[in-house]
C-alpha cells in the first residue's frame, strides 16, 4: 500500500500558495502538516527567523528564496515578496511562504495573502507555534496563571510608522502579561511609558533571545532596570520582552536552560 504522506507530497497543487508558520526556532516544534508541506514544495520563501534544520526538510531540487528581514536590513522589500509569491505561482510552481513562529501574528502574513487574493492565487495557512508561547514556555514564564496574570497581550515594539505610540493605560494594567516583539530597540521607551502609565518599576520584566534554540538566553529585570540590563548585555534581536509578576516564575519552573 502507498505512503499516503509520500503521495500527498508529490501532488502539491501547482499554482498554489501555502503560508506556513515554522514555529519559534526548534524544528522539532514544526506542526505535522507544516514538515510534509515543505517537504513536497517546488519552491520555499524564508524568513531570517527560520533555521536551517527547517529548510533541510526541503526537496533537494525545491527552489530556496531568502527573504529574511532583520533590523533596519530587509532583503527584499515587503510589496516585492508579495510579488515574488505571485510570480512563482503563476509558473506553476507548489510554493511554501514560510515564516518564523505564526505567520498572522506579527508576521505580515495578512499582507501576502490580499496580494494573493487581488491576483486570483489559491492559498492554504497552516498556523505555527508563535514566539511568546514558545519563548514563555521554554523559559518557564507561564502567560497566564491564577495568582499572577489573568490576560496575556502580545504587541508590537515597532509600528510601521517606526514609532512605539501604542494604547500605554491599557497595557500598563495589573494581573496582566504583556509581550512585546520587536521591542529591544524602543526598550527605553516602553518602560518609562509602562511606569509612567501606573506599574510599579519594581514589576518583574525578562528578554528572552533565540527562544527554543540552544543558545537561548533569559535575561531577567523590572521596569526600572530593564534598559540598562539590555545595555550592559549587549543583547541583540531577535528577542521577545515579557513583562508581569508571571516573570518571578522562573526561578521555580524554568527547565531548558538549566
Amino acid at each position: 500500500m502507498p505512503n499516503d504522506t509520500m503521495t500527498q507530497e508529490k501532488t502539491l497543487a501547482a499554482g498554489k500558495v501555502w503560508l506556513i508558520g515554522a514555529g519559534p526556532g526548534d524544528p522539532e516544534l514544526l506542526t505535522v502538516k507544516a514538515a510534509r508541506l515543505i517537504a513536497g514544495a517546488d519552491a520555499l520563501v524564508y524568513d531570517h527567523l527560520v533555521g536551517k534544520g527547517i529548510t533541510d526538510l526541503a526537496r533537494p531540487d525545491a527552489r530556496l528564496i531568502y527573504a529574511g528581514k532583520e533590523a533596519s536590513r530587509h532583503t527584499l522589500p515587503q510589496e516585492s515578496i508579495n510579488n515574488l509569491l505571485v510570480d512563482l505561482a503563476r509558473e506553476g510552481l507548489s510554493v511554501v511562504r514560510l515564516k518564523g513562529g505564526d505567520p498572522f501574528i506579527f508576521g505580515r502574513g495578512g499582507e501576502e495573502l490580499e496580494t494573493l487574493v487581488d491576483f486570483g492565487i489559491p492559498f492554504e495557512v497552516v498556523p505555527g507555534v508563535t514566539a511568546a508561547s514558545g519563548c514563555a514556555a521554554y523559559s518557564g514564564f507561564p502567560l497566564t496563571h491564577r495568582d499572577h496574570a489573568q490576560a496575556v497581550t502580545f504587541v508590537t515594539g515597532h509600528l510601521k510608522d517606526g514609532t512605539v505610540n501604542l494604547d500605554w493605560p491599557a497595557l500598563a494594567r495589573p494581573c496582566h502579561t504583556v509581550v512585546f516583539y520587536m521591542g529591544i530597540g524602543a526598550a527605553g521607551e516602553i518602560c518609562r511609558q509602562m511606569i509612567a502609565h501606573g506599574l510599579p518599576a519594581q514589576t518583574p520584566a525578562a528578554v528572552v533571545r533565540n527562544g527554543t534554540l540552544p543558545d537561548q538566553q533569559t535575561l531577567l529585570a523590572t521596569l526600572g532596570t530593564l534598559p540598562d540590563r539590555i545595555a550592559e548585555s549587549g543583547i541583540k534581536p531577535p528577542a521577545l520582552i515579557v513583562v508581569g509578576s508571571v516573570v518571578d516564575l522562573h526561578a521555580r519552573l524554568s527547565w531548558f536552560e538549566r
